[in-house]
């Protein structure tokens, strides 16, 4: 479902979370537009993997975790009890730092989620990962092997294939936590060049690994620190002209 242009794809409201006693977010309240990239920056334990965690429930599975506030997609708080997590799953895909493919060839690691899914059409899944893979930008580079082992693609290679695998599944939104932190330049602007493609057709979060690859990529950008969101702005803006003293200290290298 696509929302309106003036309606956030997801709204946040008011998020606290707090695991083992000790406060990860406090009060946090923003909305992600669709069809835009926004980042979350700050220096590491300001909270911004666990806001991303927490936009497709990933930290359900964490004990002593608590969270009060709202998380809403497409107006609909998805921590609702009636929520089908597996569902809002599919809707909301992740990537993670390190590339993590599937043991089996290229073929089978994007077919992995439509099968499991039920999607058995051979035809319905060629298309499948021919355009998911077109999408990641690794489509030319493997559509002759295939049915190579994934394992003997580069780390790029790799992590663009983690993303084929999640477009597979249709998402609506893609949560990207420090995508490139461990590859080379070269991979690192392919999979920046595929979000100019993919933000037409997604929602995308994404935790960069640098300052400079946030100013690169973002239409938006929240600056967090030690769980307080201190400032959220276009992209070109935070990055140019920050409101607040302490965003521009970490952008232009002060600290962090």
């Amino acid at each position: 479902m696509r929302t309106r242009q003036s309606e956030p794809k997801i709204r946040i409201e008011n998020v606290s979370y707090s695991y083992g006693g000790k406060q990860a977010l406090r009060n946090v309240t923003l909305d992600i537009p669709a069809n835009a990239v926004t980042v979350f920056i700050g220096p590491a334990g300001g909270g911004k993997t666990t806001l991303l965690r927490l936009i497709n429930r990933l930290n359900d599975f964490v004990d002593g975790t608590e969270m009060s506030g709202r998380i809403l997609l497409d107006g609909q708080d998805i921590y609702d009890p009636d929520v089908d997590v597996t569902a809002l799953r599919r809707r909301v895909g992740m990537v993670f730092a390190l590339p993590l493919p599937l043991p089996g060839t290229i073929r089978q690691n994007v077919e992995y989620g439509p099968r499991l899914a039920g999607l058995r059409d051979r035809a319905r899944l060629d298309e499948l990962v021919e355009r998911s893979l077109k999408m990641a930008a690794l489509w030319d580079e493997v559509k002759d092997r295939l049915d190579s082992p994934a394992s003997a693609l580069s780390g790029g290679q790799q992590q663009r294939l983690c993303i084929a695998r999640s477009l597979a599944l249709e998402p609506e939104v893609l949560l990207l936590d420090e995508p490139t932190s461990g590859l080379d330049p070269i991979s690192t602007g392919k999979v920046e060049e595929a979000l100019y493609e993919l933000k037409q057709r997604y929602t995308i979060v994404i935790v960069p690994h640098s300052v400079q690859q946030a100013a690169r990529v973002a239409d938006y950008a929240a600056f967090f620190l030690m769980g307080e969101m201190v400032e959220y702005r276009p992209g070109r803006e935070i990055f140019t002209v920050p409101h607040d003293k302490r965003t521009e200290d970490y952008v232009t290298g002060r600290f962090g």
